[in-house]
């Protein structure tokens, strides 16, 4: 983290954030903390993690780069 005010300090989280209320929050009023919880992490594992491009993985997502890097081939060995 930055010096107090700066601009980028939280812009990282603040996306994330952003992108969990708009697709999982306010898409539906939750009647239990539990049933939320499993949206949250249901929502991160199945999407987040796996369609968001990452620059330190040469903007491939998770899924492409365990592909790449682990050929069907040496998984079966």
């Amino acid at each position: 983290m930055g010096r107090v005010g700066a601009a980028g300090d939280n812009a990282a989280m603040e996306s994330f954030f952003s992108l969990l209320q708009k697709n999982v929050l306010n898409r539906r009023s939750w009647t239990a903390r539990e049933q939320l919880r499993i949206a949250i992490v249901t929502w991160i594992e199945r999407t987040y993690h796996r369609r968001r491009r990452r620059v330190g993985l040469g903007r491939l997502t998770p899924i492409e780069y365990e592909t790449i890097m682990n050929p069907p081939a040496a998984q079966a060995a």
